[in-house]
C-alpha cells in the first residue's frame, strides 16, 4: 500500500516527454537480463537518436540557405559510438584534449573534420592539432605563437585557426582574447603568410539565450570583414553549443517550480530555483539554431542568416547535448529499502557520480521510471521515495526530491533515468570504493528483441 504521510497533491512530479524508444527497451525485458549480467549500474545509448538530431541541425541551415557546419562537442559523453556516427555521417567532432582528439581519430573522423577547443591547450595537443590538420579555436596569443613556430618548423601544412573573442557581453569570461589581443593576433597572421590559415572567428558564450549569440555572431562577422581587408582567409564564425534540451512540459515544469519546496526532499534539502537546469526549453535543439539564424543582430538590418549569405561566410555550430537528446539513458537497481516519516530511501547499486547535475550542486529533476521484472510499473497511487548511492557519505543521493513512484519500490527493482546521454552520464564518474565505473550499452535495434552491443570506448 501507498506510504500515507503525504498526499498525492503534496508531491511535485516532472515527468519526461514520452519517448517510443526507451518505452519499447523498458517493456522489452532487457534492462534486467543486463542488470543482472553486469552485476551494477548501466546506461543504454541509442545512436538514431543522434543521428535524427544531427539531420534536423542539417536542415535548420538547409532551411535557411546557410552555409555550414556541424560539429559534435565530444565533452557531452564520452562513448565511442558518437565518434562513429560521425564519421559516418561525415560531420564534425569539438575536442579539447589529446585523448579525445586521438579517439575521434582513432574512430574514423578526418583531422580537417575537427575543431580544438578549450581553454590553455597543451603544447602535445597543438602539436597532434597541426599534424591532423585540425581548426584550432586559439584562445591566447601564446596559442598563436606556437602555432605559427609549427607551422614554420614542424609541419608541412599551414596551421589552421580560429581567434576566439572575449564575448562583449561575458567581459569577465576566462575564455577569449580583448580588442586589443586581437589586433596583436591579427597582426602576426598577416606577417606569418603562408604558413597560417586564418579562418575566422568564434566565441565561447554561456547560457541558453537565443539573442545574446546572435548578436555576437554579428560581432564575428564584422570580425571576418576587417580580416579580409587584410589580407586574411576569414571565411568562417563559430558560434559554439548553448542549444537547450527540452526535457519536460511547460505545463509540468511551471508546476514544479510552483510547487516544490523543502518538505519534497530528503532531509529538507534546499535548491535555488534559478540554479536548475530550465528542464523546459521553448526553443530547443535545432529550432534554438533556427531562432539564432533568423534573429537580427543588435545594429543590424537583416537576419543572422542573411547577413551570413550577405558575406560569403560558413557558421560552425558546436552542440552537445542537443545531439544526444533522447540518444540514452541510466539505470540502476534497487538494493535496500528504509521506511521513513512519509517517505522511503531506496539505495542503488551506482552512485551520484554517474548522474553528475549533483557536480553542480543541483538535481537532475525528469522522473525516474520504476521498472519491476514484470515491466515499467504503472498506477495512480503514490509512493514517495528519495535515491540514495552506495557509497559511505551522506551527501551521496542520486535524487534528494521524494519521487512519486507508481508502485511501491522493491529491492532488484530497476529505475530508470531517463535522457541522460547529455552531460549526466560520465562528467563526473568516478570507482569511489573500487566500485567500477557503469558500462555503456548501444542499443543498435530498439524493439520487442532489441539487439545491443557495448560501446567500444577505450579502456578506463
Amino acid at each position: 500500500m501507498a506510504v500515507t504521510g503525504l498526499r498525492s497533491t503534496d508531491v511535485p512530479t516532472l515527468p519526461a516527454h514520452p519517448d517510443p524508444g526507451t518505452d519499447r527497451i523498458m517493456d522489452s525485458g532487457l534492462l534486467h537480463e543486463l542488470s543482472y549480467a553486469f552485476d551494477g549500474p548501466f546506461h543504454f545509448l541509442l545512436p538514431h537518436r543522434f543521428d535524427a538530431n544531427l539531420t534536423a541541425f542539417r536542415a535548420a541551415l538547409d532551411d535557411a540557405g546557410v552555409a555550414g557546419r556541424v560539429y559534435y562537442a565530444k565533452k557531452a559523453n564520452k562513448a565511442a559510438v558518437w565518434a562513429e556516427r560521425c564519421a559516418a555521417h561525415g560531420a564534425g567532432m569539438d575536442v579539447a584534449s589529446v585523448p579525445e582528439l586521438r579517439e575521434a581519430l582513432g574512430h574514423g573522423v578526418r583531422g580537417e573534420h575537427l575543431v580544438v577547443t578549450g581553454p590553455a591547450k597543451s603544447d602535445a595537443l597543438l602539436r597532434l592539432a597541426a599534424l591532423q590538420g585540425c581548426l584550432v579555436a586559439v584562445d591566447a596569443l601564446d596559442e598563436l605563437d606556437l602555432l605559427i613556430t609549427l607551422a614554420l618548423t614542424g609541419t608541412a601544412r599551414p596551421a589552421r585557426l580560429l581567434l576566439r573573442c572575449l564575448p562583449s557581453a561575458q567581459q569577465h569570461s576566462r575564455f577569449g582574447m580583448t580588442a586589443a589581443e586581437l589586433d596583436t593576433a591579427l597582426d602576426r597572421c598577416v606577417r606569418a603568410g603562408d604558413a597560417v590559415r586564418m579562418e575566422g572567428f568564434s566565441f565561447h558564450l554561456s547560457g541558453y539565450a537565443v539573442r545574446p549569440r546572435a548578436d555576437l555572431a554579428g560581432e564575428l562577422l564584422d570580425h571576418c570583414l576587417r580580416a579580409r581587408r587584410l589580407g586574411l582567409r576569414a571565411d568562417r564564425i563559430s558560434i559554439g553549443g548553448g542549444f537547450a534540451v527540452d526535457y519536460s512540459s511547460a505545463r509540468h515544469w511551471q508546476t514544479f517550480l510552483a510547487a516544490q519546496r523543502p518538505a519534497h526532499y530528503h532531509a529538507h534539502k534546499t535548491f535555488e530555483a534559478d540554479g536548475f537546469y530550465p528542464y523546459h526549453s521553448p526553443v530547443a535543439g535545432a529550432d534554438a539554431l533556427r531562432a539564432v539564424l533568423a534573429t537580427v543582430p543588435a545594429g543590424g538590418r537583416t537576419s543572422l542568416a542573411g547577413r551570413l549569405k550577405e558575406t560569403g561566410t560558413l557558421l560552425m555550430a558546436e552542440p552537445g547535448r542537443a545531439l544526444l537528446d533522447g540518444a540514452g539513458a541510466s539505470v540502476f537497481c534497487v538494493q535496500g529499502v528504509k521506511e521513513r516519516d512519509g517517505y522511503r530511501i531506496l539505495t542503488v547499486d551506482g552512485t551520484s557520480l554517474s548522474l553528475s547535475e549533483q557536480w553542480f550542486n543541483s538535481e537532475y529533476l525528469p522522473d525516474p521510471y520504476l521498472v519491476t521484472p514484470d515491466g515499467r510499473a504503472r498506477g495512480d497511487a503514490v509512493h514517495p521515495a528519495c535515491v540514495g548511492g552506495a557509497t559511505c557519505l551522506e551527501s551521496d543521493l542520486l535524487t534528494w526530491r521524494k519521487v512519486p513512484f507508481p508502485a511501491r519500490p522493491r529491492v532488484g527493482d530497476l529505475l530508470v533515468y531517463p535522457n541522460t546521454a547529455g552531460y549526466q552520464m560520465d562528467s563526473n564518474e568516478s570507482p569511489f570504493h573500487g566500485l567500477p565505473l557503469p558500462p555503456k550499452v548501444v542499443v543498435d535495434r530498439p524493439g520487442p528483441r532489441p539487439r545491443w552491443r557495448l560501446d567500444r570506448c577505450p579502456a578506463r
